[in-house]
């Protein structure tokens, strides 16, 4: 996993995102930024994730961390997916899974007794070079986003 001790380089990339913007890995105004994997628009799981990050949206502002939601959904379902849930925050379009295997989050998984190729939920935290600098995997959505914002607190101010 890395750390802010073992910032690994990136390689850049650009994808669609709502707003009618283009997500730049390099081209990124904050200092830190999280990119948030996560499976499908208007699922359970997601949709707590996404509220849970809306609501914390302010104090990652506040330390200069910008937030991007990722997911292999189309640009229409994350505009609706959006406005749906008041986020503040850009969503990512990802349909032919060119970031997601950047960042290896497709998995095999058990999902209603069925074997099927998915997004693992993880997170990513990116320094303002394009570095990882923080990876969480298989995430559970609970106490998520309190890990990543305590780690936002604790690392990167």
């Amino acid at each position: 996993m890395a750390d802010s001790q073992t910032a690994v380089p990136l390689a850049d990339f650009s994808a669609a995102m709502t707003s009618g913007q283009t997500f730049q890995l390099l081209g990124r105004p904050a200092k830190h930024t999280v990119l948030f994997f996560y499976p499908k628009d208007n699922t359970p799981g997601c949709t707590t994730e996404n509220m849970a990050f809306r609501d914390a949206y302010g104090q990652f502002q506040a330390a200069g961390v910008e937030i991007y939601g990722i997911s292999r959904d189309s640009i229409r379902s994350h505009e609706n997916f959006k406005a749906k849930l008041g986020l503040p925050f850009e969503l990512i379009s990802d349909p032919d899974e060119t970031v997601c295997s950047l960042f290896n989050v497709m998995k095999m998984k058990q999902m209603y007794g069925k074997t099927v190729r998915g997004v693992e939920r993880s997170t990513f935290i990116v320094d303002a070079q394009g570095r990882l600098v923080k990876e969480w995997r298989g995430v559970k959505v609970a106490t998520h986003v309190d890990e990543v914002l305590e780690f936002v607190k604790n690392q990167v101010l």
